[in-house]
């Protein structure tokens, strides 16, 4: 007879307790200790098995042999560079993203552009119906016969349809809905998750599989469950941007087989999501001409230069603490950078709100955006405009200076290609590499330099 046992487990880092306990003594975090009803049963397992694991040796390290990992590319090439540059077989790739934000309309597409190489794939529904999944696949035009659509959220029959179906590619959507029958807890739990992805693991090493899980997201924009499902995937992408915008964002935060900060934008129209080649374009479209407060800054996001818009805002304050917002940054860095100006500039900042926005709904967080955000913050205290064809890279320190970045060469090039006619750059990154043509580098040694350059005083 089976045996009932309740413990608590955390759900952001899976630590196990015999009684509830309000702050998780291995996170620190409150309020995250949920109730798992387990039953132990005694005697032979039941009809499910685990996939049997590769039995290994070991061996020193100069015996192993290794060679470059295999990738099956799409037709998507933001989504290519974005993995690395393709999908390698026998991988576990994590998509998180809000409810309604189009993870489920994109791994349909790439299922439809596998499935035309004649690559197999198996689509499972945990949310959806098979016929509900069809239409999705009518208005998104995808229609091949080695796509197959498998509505189930049993892992055991999960598995034996994978079994049956012996697909090269296999879609699972969502892991929150899949249930092990072994597992007694609810679907979507701390213990269903953890024991669902670790199956689905073996799974793609043993079977040689490329699989990707969708997963739920908490309020605070991270994939809901155990922080161990993001560690146990070889690829973490996130999926953002606004409901109410076209524009969506495919972020790369982990990926044992290529560059991680990679992003990819897309463009959700009635046929799907269309792959945007010039982000830089898209961000810069609708910049206004001549007006105070705005910058561009060529941000690095991976291994791809792009050029964004910085919007500053500075009023008087009718309050005794006065606002700092910051849309796109951290709020922390603007504050700093304003510290910086007040001390060094002699700017009463201190009475006055501050907002500031990187146009576009892109995060920035590098350290080369700082002499940008600064300038587009002097630009709108002094209701005095920046030059449209400027376009100003580098890091402040605490006393002034401007330090110099990494790949400037690229950021330049980029802001040729695109009209700029002057980058204001450190100094110590004059050196050393060639200039583009039709456009002027100038360098600065500190905030004072650069303001001069910017507003001829």
């Amino acid at each position: 007879m089976a045996k009932k046992k309740v413990k608590f487990m955390c759900r952001d880092c899976g630590y196990e307790s015999p009684k509830w306990m309000g702050r998780c003594p291995g996170c620190g975090e409150w309020n995250t200790m949920d109730e798992e009803v387990e039953f132990v049963q005694k005697g032979p397992r039941g009809a499910f098995q685990h996939t049997e694991t590769i039995q290994s040796k070991a061996m020193p390290i100069s015996a192993i042999e290794t060679v470059e990992e295999p990738r099956v590319e799409t037709d998507l090439d933001e989504l290519n560079r974005v993995l690395g540059g393709g999908i390698v077989p026998g991988s576990l790739v994590l998509i998180g993203g809000d409810p309604g934000i189009g993870k489920s309309t994109l791994l349909l597409q790439v299922s439809s552009l596998l499935a035309n190489k004649k690559q197999r794939v198996l689509y499972i529904s945990g949310e959806e119906s098979i016929r509900q999944t069809k239409l999705r696949a009518e208005r998104l035009g995808v229609k091949s016969d080695e796509l197959f659509i498998y509505a189930e959220t049993d892992l055991s029959k999960i598995h034996e349809t994978i079994n049956d179906v012996k697909p090269q590619f296999v879609i699972a959507d969502s892991i929150q809905t899949i249930h092990h029958p072994e597992v007694t807890s609810a679907p979507g739990s701390v213990s269903q998750v953890r024991e669902c992805t670790a199956e689905l693991m073996r799974i793609a090493k043993t079977q040689n599989i490329a699989i990707f899980i969708v997963g739920h997201v908490t309020k605070d924009g991270q994939i809901a469950g155990p922080r161990l499902l993001e560690h146990m995937v070889d690829t973490v992408l996130y999926f953002e941007g606004e409901r109410h915008h076209t524009y969506r964002i495919l972020r790369s935060v982990k990926n044992r087989f290529g560059s991680t900060n990679e992003i990819a934008i897309f463009e959700m129209l009635q046929s799907g999501l269309k792959e945007v080649l010039n982000p830089s374009e898209l961000f810069l479209r609708e910049r206004s001409q001549g007006g105070a407060g705005s910058t561009v800054v060529a941000s690095m996001e991976g291994t791809r230069p792009i050029l964004v818009e910085i919007q500053a805002l500075v009023t008087p304050s009718s309050f005794n603490y006065p606002k700092r917002m910051a849309t796109g940054l951290d709020q922390n860095r603007v504050s700093l950078l304003m510290a910086v100006l007040e001390k060094r500039m002699g700017m009463l900042l201190q009475a006055q709100d501050a907002y500031i926005k990187v146009a576009g709904g892109v995060k920035l967080d590098e350290p080369a955006i700082d002499l940008a955000v600064l300038m587009s913050i002097v630009s709108s205290y002094r209701d005095a405009s920046i030059g449209i064809s400027d376009c100003f890279i580098g890091e402040v320190g605490l006393t002034g200076e401007v330090r110099r970045v990494s790949r400037i060469e690229q950021r330049v090039t980029e802001a040729a290609k695109l009209g700029f006619e002057r980058a204001i750059i450190p100094s110590s990154n004059l050196g050393g590499w060639d200039y583009p043509a039709g456009i002027q580098v100038v360098g600065v040694e500190t905030i004072k330099d650069a303001m001069q350059v910017a507003f001829g005083q």
